[in-house]
């Protein structure tokens, strides 16, 4: 007979429910260790059909590693398994296993995909930049904000000019010069750790076809366009390109209950770091490109009508359908067509 499982996943156990033909037959617990638990599994479910667990920071590990032990490894939304498990009276890592290994037999549940390793390395190449990057510029305010307090304004300037500024302004102040210089020198280390990580994405985005595809579009560059690639991996994976406007968040949620029928904001589901690169990518399409097209236009318009933020989300979505379609058809962007979204 043909077992069902359910995996509640945390950092360092994994419980662990077995049914079959209705009824728990088996639970326990072991090291969060796919291996571990691919023995455990073997032992007590030789013939698992399903092993169903959520999404979670452990998931794409899980996942892959599960699949190469030759287990019917399942990943489901965290958001839709809530609904059923907090029917349970109490909150518990076993009642959980329970409640997933249940779903995991009739069936109804929503399995997400689980991206590759090298998407996930793209992925985590251009979180690491973007990390030091925030954590330059909250340096960079932190030593304005404290030589403010000694009258000692920084002139505006990035880089080598901002060095050059603190150094002249807190030279002879060798009280100050203690507490500034160690900020600055951590400040230098951190802009030249980030440069480096931005030059491997620039490496990496000139070797990969797809995203010279996408770097053709004005105002998207590699970052833009290595990220979009590796959240996207295949166009295969989305059945049309207006799909994915509605996976990233950006379309309308709607509310229809009697006589009550609006839309209201977007719905900001999926990739919240992609939702902000694409549009920080339209607002240079409306903003700072002097490549004029159709899709510039379009965005010129509505923002005489609707605002500029709303412009830009929309410009935003229009500018993930026009990109998934590009990687689909292998075509350059045509600035003078018009992409229905």
């Amino acid at each position: 007979m043909e077992e069902h499982i359910g995996l509640d996943v945390s950092l360092k156990e994994t419980m662990i429910s077995v049914r079959q033909n209705g009824k728990r037959i088996w639970r326990g617990q072991c090291p969060s260790d796919p291996q571990v638990l691919a023995e455990v599994i073997r032992k007590r479910a030789p013939n698992a059909k399903r092993i169903v667990f959520e999404t979670g920071p452990l998931s794409v590990w899980f996942y892959h590693a599960l699949t190469a032990e030759g287990l019917p490894a399942i990943c489901i939304d965290a958001r839709h398994a809530s609904a059923a498990l907090n029917m349970a009276p109490n909150k518990t890592d076993a009642n959980d296993a329970d409640g997933l290994a249940h779903l995991a037999e009739v069936g109804f549940y929503r399995e997400v995909r689980v991206k590759q390793y090298d998407s996930m390395l793209t992925r985590t190449l251009v979180s690491a930049r973007s990390q030091l990057i925030k954590i330059k510029t909250e340096l960079c305010n932190q030593i304005r904000g404290l030589m403010k307090t000694f009258g000692l304004i920084v002139p505006k300037g990035a880089g080598r000019v901002f060095d050059t500024n603190v150094r002249s302004l807190i030279a002879g102040n060798s009280g100050l010069e203690r507490i500034i210089l160690p900020l600055l020198e951590t400040w230098r280390s951190v802009r030249a750790r980030a440069a480096e990580l931005d030059r491997q994405l620039v490496a990496a985005a000139r070797e990969s076809a797809p995203c010279q595809l996408l770097m053709s579009i004005p105002g998207v560059g590699s970052v833009v366009a290595a990220s979009f690639a590796a959240a996207i991996e295949a166009p295969e994976n989305f059945r049309t390109s207006r799909a994915v406007g509605a996976w990233l968040g950006l379309t309308t949620r709607r509310y229809q209950s009697g006589e009550v029928d609006f839309d209201g904001h977007i719905s900001r589901r999926g990739d919240h770091h992609l939702q902000g690169l694409l549009y920080h990518a339209a607002t240079v399409i409306l903003t700072r490109s002097l490549a004029d097209s159709k899709l510039r236009s379009w965005g010129l318009k509505l923002r005489e009508k609707v605002g500029f933020k709303r412009a830009a989300v929309a410009v935003a979505r229009k500018l993930a359908v026009i990109m998934h379609a590009m990687l689909k058809t292998g075509e350059l962007f045509d600035r003078g067509a018009g992409a229905t979204a």
